[in-house]
């Protein structure tokens, strides 16, 4: 089996070493990324076809806990795929590979657990010493941002949400660093079979985002993960959504079709990358943006 070798050496460490430990278990192939750059990474998996093998010196290159580690596998499983790491008994072509992924997946649950018990556990002892949050307006004493901050400390959603978001919220850290679209993110976590919290159904695009920005809110999750990512050959759907705010808040009598029309006239494509645009695609960007608290 054709054996793809992927290298990032940790700070101080030469790179060197790693792909020359891998060259020599038989890769043709060397993926090479440095630091905090990982569009080598991005490549390699995009070159990976079934029946290669992604062979790694060390799980830690590529991994950052047990749980992504499991995601990981799991991805590569499903496009027959097969990994290897050379510092650590991890080798899913080896004959007790089943037993190797079930002992992987049992300590992923574990750690999500015990980081999920950790979470609603914090959550309590922050609330029963009064805090509110790390808004600004909280440390001004302002009586608007302490009503907000309550109003959401009082939502079950928020509570289900952090308690959850050890399930989620790594990958998604992970996959917006590779610049993946929250299309692509959305598919991977239904792919790992990652519920949403609130009712145990499969993740869509609105309801991920708006995940995400509820943690942001609490002080949970960087606000960077809601910044914009690009792509080439289509406008983001972050910008799109910027645009039809833009026009909504601007023009004197908005309407979807209106929004859609001006849109249209210049030149700006929707966020599947089509010339059109519907009532539908203006709406689920409004909808998107009111969820958010972009416009009333």
């Amino acid at each position: 089996m054709p054996l793809i070798g992927y290298a990032r050496p940790a700070p101080g460490e030469k790179a060197e070493a790693q792909v020359g430990a891998l060259k020599a278990a038989g890769c043709a192939r060397v993926y090479q990324d440095s630091g905090a750059n990982r569009g080598e990474w991005k490549k390699a998996m995009a070159a990976l076809r079934a029946g290669d093998v992604l062979v790694v010196a060390r799980l830690d290159r590529v991994a950052r806990s047990v749980p992504h580690l499991a995601g990981l596998l799991a991805e590569l499983g499903g496009k027959g795929v097969g990994f290897r790491s050379l510092g650590e008994p991890v080798d899913t072509g080896a004959a007790d590979a089943a037993a190797t992924l079930a002992l992987v997946e049992a300590l992923a649950r574990m750690e999500r657990t015990a980081a999920r018990e950790r979470t609603v556990l914090g959550l309590s002892l922050a609330r029963a010493r009064g805090r509110v949050g790390g808004n600004p307006g909280l440390r001004r004493g302002d009586p608007d941002a302490i009503a907000k901050v309550l109003r959401a400390r009082e939502d079950r959603r928020s509570d289900a949400v952090a308690a959850a978001a050890v399930d989620f919220l790594p990958e998604v850290r992970q996959m917006r660093g590779e610049g993946r679209t929250w299309d692509e993110i959305v598919g991977l976590l239904n792919y790992r079979k990652r519920t949403r919290p609130m009712d145990g159904k499969a993740w869509t695009r609105d309801s991920l985002i708006r995940a995400v920005c509820r943690l942001a809110r609490d002080g949970l999750a960087d606000k960077e993960l809601l910044k914009p990512t690009s792509r080439a050959g289509t406008v983001e759907d972050e910008d799109a959504l910027a645009r039809v705010v833009l026009l909504w808040k601007t023009l004197e009598k908005p309407t979807l079709l209106g929004v859609a029309a001006k849109l249209e006239e210049a030149g700006i494509k929707t966020p599947r990358g089509r010339p059109r645009w519907s009532a539908g695609s203006v709406k689920n960007l409004l909808d998107r943006a009111k969820a958010m608290g972009l416009v009333g």
